[in-house]
């Protein structure tokens, strides 16, 4: 196959179909010959589009003894029988949960169709009957156990956060259906469970206590996603077509693909991976985007910031925390951080082994800067489509040295506040500060302000170097004499470039920026 015909799997999440269409594909066999070469039922948190339901797949394939789909991958060099087992694989994704019928629903129209193939018994009422009776009835037809493969078991869950009676009806209902799995523990031969996030409160957690959980397990941490070396050696020729579309040198393009795409951990010390579904759209059409966030908007995540009434300066700085207090969600706990970190907002990059704390940070500039621009209409008046316009003419403006045109477009980031915002704390305010000199990052160097004894915000042009200080229920006067007291300029006297403080005082009555001096 030529380099100009080969075919991308992108939307297909079918390993059958992407074998058959002869696609693309990185090779993830060696994972699925060891797992399946137990008996334990396991679970997988990863974030959504990262390959979860292409693993289902491949497992599903492979138990149905398809072993000519696996010619020249790693697997037929290791597995000698290719025997077949009944599958019932469960494909909770793609539903609207809105109503209790939807999720009974769903489940009743996947038993029916199992029953079609291994017969219906005659009291079985219930849907964990029904479920307990399939599989009994299919181990005993095949005379082997039976494969279960449940993908996005906590999809309802997640569309349901928010609406405490209906989250809690899903949760009985799936609490007895998934128990079905211990109880019929002998008829199964193996049992694999994936989703976004692993909720404490549902009993396949409780109930199943031999449950392999192998999400921040070392040896499977890149199971899902794509390593350096399998994107060099899988994509060699898309990674020169990408260079040279976008007029770089090949290792140019890949550390940009890098600061992109790359990044995500999901134990301590683990090897990093790029996200799956960016990589093949960058591929496709060989323009560097936000592929990922593109694809759904976090607005839920935001509302669980809202309403624990987080302080999103930590979260855009990156936080310390142990294990505990990211790889369960709890729905009343009024921690939105197991849900941030489990859907890929954040991830693992660093970890402290004498007290068992991890840093928690954006993976990767794709997620980074998406988030951040995702968050700014929820806490200013700038429309959506204004958002980079506005930070386009930050950068702009400082670069030739427009201070007051910089400090009247940041006004405007404070004008006609949200109603719920404004009987906030000042906290509000000065996220806004942060979102504002977070995002022009992207284009210059700037940060704000993260350790003591520094300047509220430092911006560095190829012409200035702008030293900002703000005050709220203070003077423009006493923040530029701050900077004097403070020596804010002091790291920066041997640069070469122009010097220039900015002193702004913040009214809390107007709730907006009142008078600045530099």
């Amino acid at each position: 196959m030529d380099n100009m015909s080969r075919k991308l799997p992108i939307g297909i999440q079918t390993f059958e179909k992407l074998r058959e269409g002869n696609h693309v594909y990185v090779d993830k066999t060696a994972f699925i010959w060891k797992i399946a070469s137990t008996e334990t039922p396991y679970f997988l948190s990863r974030p959504r589009r990262f390959g979860k339901s292409l693993l289902l797949s491949t497992f599903e394939a492979y138990f149905e003894g398809k072993k000519e789909l696996f010619e020249g991958l790693a697997i037929a060099g290791l597995e000698k029988e290719w025997n077949e087992y009944p599958v019932l694989h469960l494909d909770l994704n793609a539903e609207k949960y809105d109503s209790p019928r939807k999720l009974n629903d769903i489940l009743s129209n996947n038993l029916t169709r199992w029953e079609a193939e291994y017969g219906k018994g005659e009291d079985e009422p219930t849907l964990s009957l029904r479920f307990s009776g399939v599989i009994r009835r299919a181990s005993e037809r095949a005379g082997r156990g039976v494969v279960v493969l449940v993908d996005e078991y906590d999809k309802p869950l997640l569309q349901t956060l928010g609406n405490d009676a209906l989250l809690e009806d899903y949760r009985q209902t799936l609490k007895a259906f998934y128990g079905v799995l211990k109880s019929s523990d002998r008829y199964l031969r193996f049992v694999f469970l994936t989703g976004v996030t692993k909720f404490a409160q549902v009993s396949v957690f409780s109930d199943l206590n031999q449950l392999n959980d192998i999400s921040m397990k070392p040896q499977y941490a890149t199971i899902c996603g794509i390593t350096r070396q399998e994107l060099e050696a899988t994509f060699a020729p898309e990674l020169e077509r990408l260079a040279e579309a976008n007029r770089l040198t090949r290792e140019d393009a890949l550390d940009k693909m890098e600061a992109l795409y790359d990044g995500y951990h999901f134990c301590e010390f683990s090897e990093g991976v790029f996200n799956p579904f960016s990589v093949l759209n960058v591929f496709d059409g060989y323009k560097f985007s936000n592929y990922w966030f593109q694809t759904g908007t976090p607005t839920f995540l935001v509302e669980l910031l809202k309403k624990s009434d987080y302080d999103l300066r930590v979260l855009l700085d990156g936080l310390e925390a142990p294990s505990s207090s990211f790889a369960e969600y709890r729905v009343d706990a009024n921690n939105p951080i197991p849900l941030i970190y489990q859907s890929g907002y954040l991830t693992i990059k660093g970890y402290d082994a004498e007290f068992g704390n991890y840093l928690l940070e954006f993976p990767n500039d794709e997620v980074r800067y998406g988030f951040m621009n995702f968050l700014v209409p929820f806490y200013t008046s700038v429309p959506d489509e204004d958002k980079g316009f506005y930070i386009g003419k930050f950068v702009q403006e400082l670069r030739v040295g427009k201070v007051d045109d910089f400090m009247s477009r940041l006004q405007a980031f404070f004008a006609d506040f949200p109603y719920e915002l404004n009987t906030k704390t000042e906290r509000h305010y000065q996220v806004v500060f942060y979102l504002v000199f977070k995002l022009m990052g992207q284009f210059t160097d700037a940060e704000v302000k993260s350790a003591v004894g520094r300047a509220d915000a430092v911006v560095k042009t190829p012409k200035y170097i702008y030293v900002f200080e703000f005050k709220l229920n203070g003077t423009a006067e006493e923040a530029l004499q701050q900077i004097d007291d403070k020596k804010y300029l002091l790291p920066y006297q041997a640069d070469g470039r122009e010097l220039v403080k900015v002193g702004v005082e913040f009214s809390a009555a107007e709730r907006n920026i009142g008078k600045w001096i530099y």
